[in-house]
């Protein structure tokens, strides 16, 4: 079972101003994002990725080239479309505090699903090519490097939070429920049997010890990859088990 790192870019101006950045080009990371990012590439740097694949938006890329600079054996690096920014169309660039007075923001808020942003992507076209895309390279992570690869995927807030719905069994429609910040990471190891949400919006968590390789077990019949434990088991280090 691969594990994939989430991470969503380091801050950036527009986020301190409150505008929708959306796809505008040229977006970089502000003076807390370069930390936020350099902190990153700190917790991440005893830990072997295979991969960081990014959103061509540059302040994704940024982020990205913190963590392969800080990969003391080297890692690949590419860019990856279907972790884009969501397409706002006409709402990009704009302020949160405009849009809030749209109509269409209740129903952003209430059934995501149903939203088609004006002049540009719909939320579950957003949602199907960042769900096929982190599948797609988690199959590749595997097949190239086997079931203990770590590698990981820089993008934005809602593709992040569309990710782990599905991760987590939710319909779009809930996936206001979950908070992705700046710099955070997020969790997820995708199994034969189903993906195991391990950590969400994370600026914590000692990846060095959480992401080690499994320890062998000793027991006359082994677990079969993927399965759950009954009564939760050690935590979210069984499932690796």
């Amino acid at each position: 079972m691969t594990t994939v790192l989430l991470i969503r870019h380091g801050r950036t101006s527009a986020n301190t101003a409150g505008l929708l950045a959306g796809r505008t080009s040229g977006i970089e990371l502000d003076s807390t994002g370069v930390q936020q990012a350099a902190e990153l590439a700190t917790r991440l740097s005893p830990v072997p990725l295979r991969a960081v694949v990014s959103s061509p938006l540059r302040r994704c890329r940024q982020t990205a080239q913190a963590l392969v600079a800080a990969q003391s054996d080297g890692c690949a690096f590419a860019v990856e479309q279907g972790l884009v920014e969501c397409g706002y169309g006409e709402w990009t660039g704009r302020s949160l505090r405009e849009l809030s007075k749209d109509k269409l923001w209740a129903a952003l808020q209430q059934q995501p699903s149903a939203v088609r942003f004006p002049g540009g992507e719909s939320m579950a076209e957003m949602s199907t090519r960042a769900i096929a895309a982190v599948r797609a390279w988690d199959v590749r992570m595997e097949a190239e490097h086997g079931t203990a690869a770590v590698w990981v995927a820089v993008s934005h807030g809602d593709p992040i939070k569309a990710i782990l719905a599905d991760a987590l069994g939710m319909h779009l429609d809930t996936f206001q429920r979950i908070v992705v910040d700046p710099g955070s990471i997020s969790i997820v190891r995708y199994t034969a049997a189903r993906p195991y949400v391990i950590t969400v919006n994370s600026t914590t968590v000692d990846l060095a010890t959480f992401l080690s390789p499994p320890r062998k077990r000793r027991t006359r019949r082994p677990k079969a990859s993927g399965e759950a434990p009954v009564g939760g088991g050690l935590g979210a280090a069984d499932t690796a088990r």
